[in-house]
């Protein structure tokens, strides 16, 4: 079984909102207008992420969550927020388009880590919405955090960043762009690769898939892959809380790219 298959068994559903986030809960969904995020996560951004992590519907829904398997009751999950939210950047499609001094990645969302009381780990994915800033999705482990860290210490001052459309984790500075991950790693190198040669690979990969393509236009960017069925127990819960289920798993969306691309984690999404 291949990882990109493990990732899809392991996934129970997901529900994208605003830039990457916007699809209906159908597997034949049309991405939604998005509403555009920051440039930059500022400190008035991550006190509005802040207060969004840890209003009581989010603690009572993120109880729910890392309840679901039976590993922590709900009264006793307890989940706590920890330190303050992260931004959170994908691979822009302006730099796969080759628009001039397009930076290679542009901020996605804010991450608020938030940590059960048996140490079950979820990232709160909070983004801007219509509704202001909303949680819009819940994953499970630390990947943000871990990667965000990883990527400062392999080069300082660097921008971290994930290619969602392989699950790869990078960071670029000045004129690399450094593996963080095994998916990278297979993508670039080890020792990573030239920004240009980057370039060059993205576009190859992506180029005509970006928003206005056939591609998008036929309704191919986007929907969901195959995934284990959601439990009717999580879902009532999820549905009890207001935050729907989607009814597929496994496919994000990086702006309108409109490759799939699975992460290893059960998610559950609010919809702006």
């Amino acid at each position: 079984m291949t990882a990109m298959t493990q990732r899809a068994a392991a996934a129970a559903a997901v529900l994208a909102a605003t830039a990457l986030l916007g699809l209906a809960p159908q597997a034949a969904a049309a991405p939604a207008s998005p509403v555009p995020q920051p440039q930059s996560a500022t400190a008035e951004n991550k006190a509005a992420a802040a207060q969004a992590a840890t209003a009581p519907d989010t603690l009572a829904t993120l109880s729910r969550f890392f309840a679901r398997e039976g590993k922590v009751s709900l009264t006793a999950a307890r989940p706590r927020i920890e330190g303050e939210a992260i931004p959170v950047n994908h691979l822009s499609p302006e730099f796969v388009a080759g628009r001039a001094g397009a930076p290679v990645a542009r901020l996605e969302f804010l991450a608020g880590k938030a940590v059960s009381s048996d140490g079950q780990q979820a990232a709160l994915w909070i983004a801007r919405t219509e509704a202001g800033w909303q949680v819009v999705n819940i994953a499970t482990g630390d990947d943000e955090f871990r990667y965000a860290q990883l990527g400062a210490a392999k080069l300082p001052g660097g921008t971290v960043f994930r290619e969602p459309q392989i699950d790869a984790w990078y960071v670029a500075g000045g004129s690399r762009v450094l593996p963080l991950d095994e998916d990278a790693v297979r993508a670039v190198g080890a020792d990573g690769t030239t920004l240009a040669a980057y370039r060059v690979r993205v576009a190859r990969a992506y180029g005509d898939k970006l928003p206005g393509s056939a591609y998008a236009e036929g309704g191919m960017a986007g929907g969901y892959a195959e995934a284990e069925a959601v439990p009717a127990a999580v879902a009532a819960d999820a549905a009890g809380a207001g935050v729907p289920w989607a009814a597929g798993a496994g496919a994000l969306v990086l702006g309108v790219l409109g490759v799939a691309a699975v992460r290893r984690s059960r998610r559950v999404g609010a919809r702006a």
